[in-house]
């Protein structure tokens, strides 16, 4: 009598369930993490409206803070550079718009100042940064 034992196989397959678990998780991680990080470091509240146009990447982007502060490139820039400052980037960039994303608590008459400034250098289209109210009422 011949036996056969049968012989226990170690099957080699993956599972990869909790792998996939793992991808999903940080999938949504950086998509929460993304849009925080793509934004600069200087924190200014723009006004709401319920009707905004498109944004340009290709604009000039300054942020005025309710202080009174200029940023470009998302560094500060004095009352007296701010000029040349602006001379340089409407030179490389001719024909753009210079965007300007005020906080909504700035004066009026910091922003007249800076488009006083930019006109001087050479700007010549402005488009004031607004969020759109709606948008904003269902990420609530």
């Amino acid at each position: 009598m011949i036996s056969h034992r049968k012989r226990n196989k170690v099957k080699s397959e993956i599972n990869i369930a909790p792998f996939t678990d793992v991808i999903l998780v940080l999938l949504i991680i950086f998509m929460i993490t993304t849009p925080a990080l793509m934004q600069t470091g200087i924190k200014v509240n723009i006004p709401k409206t319920e009707v905004s146009d498109s944004e340009d990447s290709t604009n000039i982007e300054v942020l005025i803070s309710k202080e009174g502060y200029v940023y470009m490139d998302g560094k500060q820039v004095r009352d007296e550079n701010v000029e040349g400052v602006m001379r340089e980037l409407v030179g490389s960039n001719p024909g753009k718009s210079v965007v300007i994303r005020g906080d909504e608590t700035a004066k009026y008459d910091y922003v007249i100042q800076f488009m006083d400034k930019a006109k001087k250098a050479g700007a010549k289209k402005f488009a004031l940064a607004v969020e759109n109210k709606i948008t904003t009422e269902r990420l609530r």
